[in-house]
């Protein structure tokens, strides 16, 4: 159920019938980033942040559920860390977030891509509208990881971000522009969602259930997405600093955490 929930196509842009196909290849997907998730908190590097044309500026997306990620993997004893843009950065710093610029990739015992660009067949960035991005990139921490041995895990909600490249020749099939923007960037498990922030909640609602703790209690969207906008964060659809991610408003944001803190209580409410 939360990986139907997640999944969502809330703006329509083609992730629906992307994650019904990649659910059927891969029923258990998000049961298996949970787990890998859990097994391996022990240093986690969090990579987020995706510039959008023509600015160049950090959206919304992506950051919130990166933070959300960091504080669960704080609370359940690992470390974290989020490699990420300056803008990014400036505007997580007052929830207490770790950073680093320079990783040794080594160093860590999982990788986590949350809505960052994946490279194209051409070598190339590509925004959804297949614009192309200009900026500095990080997936290849998780190539480097891949080839180090180093666990993966990646959240995209579009076909061009670092991961999506597990589902390809979906996102060819189904995306509009899928065949230029299509990401070649591999994980070792994806977990699509209609907006990647949901994919991280919805991530973390799945540890939830493993751990019998809520990891979405406290919580809180608006705020989070509210600092970002007023820090310059822009909305990816939108291109405006707005408190909305991906042009969807604030208010379903909300309740899509709030939807999930519910689901979670209730089954662990269930399982006791």
């Amino acid at each position: 159920m939360i990986a139907h929930l997640v999944n969502t196509d809330v703006g329509n842009r083609g992730i629906l019938r992307v994650y019904i196909d990649y659910r059927r290849r891969n029923f258990n997907f998000l049961e298996e980033a949970a787990e890998l998730f859990l097994n391996n908190i022990e240093r986690v590097l969090l990579i987020t942040g995706f510039p959008i044309p023509p600015s160049m500026r950090a959206e919304t997306d992506g950051p919130p559920g990166a933070l959300a990620i960091w504080k669960a993997v704080e609370r359940l004893g690992g470390r974290a860390e989020i490699l990420t843009y300056p803008e990014v950065r400036e505007a997580l710093k007052p929830f207490g977030a770790s950073f680093v610029e320079n990783p040794n990739i080594d160093d860590y015992t999982l990788v986590l891509a949350v809505e960052t660009p994946g490279r194209a067949e051409n070598g190339k960035y590509y925004s959804m509208s297949g614009i192309e991005v200009t900026r500095r990139a990080f997936d290849y921490a998780i190539i480097e990881a891949r080839r180090m041995g180093i666990p993966t895990l990646a959240i995209g909600d579009g076909g061009n971000e670092a991961g999506m490249g597990n589902v390809r020749d979906i996102v060819r099939r189904h995306v509009p522009k899928g065949r230029l923007i299509a990401s070649v960037v591999e994980a070792d498990v994806l977990v699509t969602a209609g907006v990647s922030n949901w994919g991280a909640y919805g991530l973390l609602a799945q540890v939830s259930l493993l751990v019998g703790e809520n990891l979405l209690q406290g919580w809180r969207e608006g705020d989070v997405v509210r600092a970002l906008a007023s820090s310059g964060l822009i909305d990816g659809v939108l291109k405006r600093a707005l408190p909305s991610v991906d042009g969807i408003s604030l208010a379903v944001n909300e309740g899509m955490v709030e939807l999930l803190k519910r689901i979670v209580d209730d089954s662990i409410q269930v399982m006791e």
